[in-house]
């Protein structure tokens, strides 16, 4: 830790200098941005909804970037302060309230580019290699150490890195090797250059090296994985594939057996002016890849395996029942319909109607246990199972326990100069015991219905209006929200909503949960003041989950950048 808060001090102490020097004249040509964020929360105690009497009484996630430019060399260094973590993002935060654990400075001229520091990064689609933050789950694996990006030649990219990962105020005790290669073929060969069909494709290996330490069993101190993907686009039609490959990786998430880990997602998709179509597939088996093998929930993923599910806006779709990638195993697809039917037409109006369909379906893999799951118990021989190797599984065969289904239909339709009015339907199958963790031991059927519609009072003027509605049998029964927006143009925003249990079997589970809020916007700067009650649940971003406790309180947020 002493460490990271010195480089960041010294660059921090450079940014500063740099400023001061520019202001001087000694050194014009210097940018300084950032931007910052405070998120925080107050609470009171509520046993209605099960909001829990906090000692602290409130909790500030809070942030600054700065960095500072000038020709080919940018520096940085974010300062993050936890005091303490707001509930629901991990108590790890709060080891230290406020610190600067990332910092970096970037070469990049001509074919090079060169970071030492901090730094995230993806290969392909991500399923081999993805160091990236989302604030929002309180995620954040960047790597620490060197990273290479060299374009040597017209059409050839080549990138490398060494380093640990975040681990919170600390790093992963596993080093992280890797590279990565590309290759444009219309770029590369020069007769191509014009043609219509475009062909890339690229291959990675990454390696994580971490101490056995002491242990029952021999574990491997090297991990390696290897991925290869293609694209082609000819007009409006483009198509991805990639294949990824994990060799025997025992770890926490798999009950430390032998078995190899792997994954392919195919993609399909065309496009034309009015329409759109969309075809993914994704099956996914034991691959969990983390920096450290004892690593638990979101912690040290050195990979991400990408969501097949829409990313739903509305608040009964995102809040009760989203979806959670597996990555111990998962076969689905997904197909998205996008069509605009004309503008004059007798369907589309006098401004014309979008229609977008969306289905997916994600299913267990066809597996054959060797083992118990009950024997799989941490470093324990298994004489029926000597190579530990744990099941074996069909990457290409769907199972027989569903996981998801997502059916919805939207349907966005301009009336007026001053009306316009969204209608979707949604229906879900959701397996919650296996996506967030719940003992129901029956799948839930939830229908959803929603009502969006904006009114343009005049020109500083708007209402927007949301109604929802969710039928379901299981679990806690039918749902209803209702919110009202009020929009000064351009700096205010008014909001009410209430999200309520009306039909749960248990009648003393019958809650409201209003929130009132108010936002004011200047430019690149926002600030918003709510109050209300927050509903205890899990909150998902791309397949990526993490568990919201029940609240009741103010809710501020600023962001500002520069």
């Amino acid at each position: 830790m002493t460490t990271k808060l010195t480089c960041s001090t010294l660059l921090l102490f450079l940014i500063t200098s740099t400023i001061a020097y520019s202001q001087d004249g000694v050194m014009d040509g210097v940018e300084i941005h950032g931007n910052f964020e405070v998120y925080a929360q107050t609470y009171n105690e509520d046993s209605i909804i099960g909001a829990p009497n906090v000692p602290e009484k409130s909790g500030v996630n809070a942030f600054g970037n700065f960095i500072a430019t000038k020709g080919s060399f940018t520096a940085g260094v974010r300062i993050e302060a936890y005091m303490p973590p707001v509930q629901g993002f991990s108590n790890n935060y709060g080891l230290q309230p406020v610190g600067a654990p990332y910092r970096f400075a970037q070469f990049s001229k001509g074919k090079f580019d060169i970071t030492v520091g901090n730094f995230y990064e993806q290969f392909g689609n991500g399923m081999i290699l993805r160091a990236y933050e989302e604030r929002a789950l309180g995620l954040d694996n960047a790597f620490d150490g060197l990273r290479v990006k060299v374009n040597p030649i017209p059409g050839l990219y080549i990138k490398g890195l060494v380093g640990n990962q975040r681990f919170y105020w600390q790093k992963s005790t596993g080093y992280v090797r890797a590279i990565d290669g590309e290759i444009a073929i219309n770029e590369l060969v020069e007769s191509l250059m014009d043609k219509k069909l475009r062909l890339t494709i690229g291959g990675s290996f990454v390696s994580k090296y971490e101490a056995p330490g002491i242990r029952n069993f021999e574990y491997p101190e090297n991990v390696a994985s290897w991925a290869g993907r293609g694209q082609i686009n000819y007009g409006g039609f483009s198509f991805l594939g990639e294949y990824v490959y994990k060799f025997n990786d025992p770890n926490s998430d798999n009950h430390y057996i032998y078995r190899a880990g792997q994954g392919v997602l195919l993609s399909a998709t065309y496009s034309q002016k009015g329409f759109g179509i969309n075809l993914t597939a994704k099956s996914i088996d034991n691959m969990h890849f983390r920096a450290n093998r004892d690593a638990q929930l979101n912690d040290l993923f050195i990979n991400y395996l990408p969501a097949l599910t829409r990313q739903h806006t509305y608040n009964l779709a995102t809040t009760l029942y989203p979806y959670a990638t597996q990555p111990a195993g998962e076969i689905g697809i997904q197909g998205d319909i996008i069509y605009k039917i004309k503008k004059g037409s007798a369907l589309g109006g006098k401004y014309g109607t979008t229609i977008q369909v969306n289905v997916a379906i994600i299913n267990s893999l066809d597996t054959q246990q060797i083992t118990s799951p009950n024997d799989l118990d941490s470093e324990v021989y298994l004489p029926n199972d000597p190579s530990r190797e744990g099941y074996k599984a069909n990457l290409w065969t769907f199972g027989d326990k569903i996981y998801y289904r997502d059916y919805n239909i939207e349907i966005d339709r301009k009336f007026s100069k001053s009306f316009k009015l969204k209608t979707s339907y949604i229906y879900f199958v959701a397996n919650t015991d296996v996506a967030q963790g719940t003992a129901l031991g029956k799948n839930v059927h939830a229908h959803i219905g929603v009502l969006d519609g904006l009114y343009k009072v005049s020109k500083k003027h708007s209402i927007r209006t949301e109604l929802q509605h969710m039928w379901t049998e299981q679990d806690q029964g039918n749902w209803a929200f209702a919110m009202v927006e009020y929009g000064y143009s351009p700096h205010w925003f008014v909001t009410v909503l209430n999200q309520y249990n009306y039909g749960n079997p248990t009648k003393a589970l019958r809650v409201n949960y209003p929130t009132a809020q108010v936002a004011y916007i200047n430019n690149a700067n926002r600030i918003s003041l709510a109050y209300g009650r927050q509903r205890a649940g899990i909150f998902c971003v791309g397949g990526v989950c993490r568990p919201v406790p029940a609240a009741n309180g103010f809710t501020i947020t600023i962001t500002s950048s520069f």
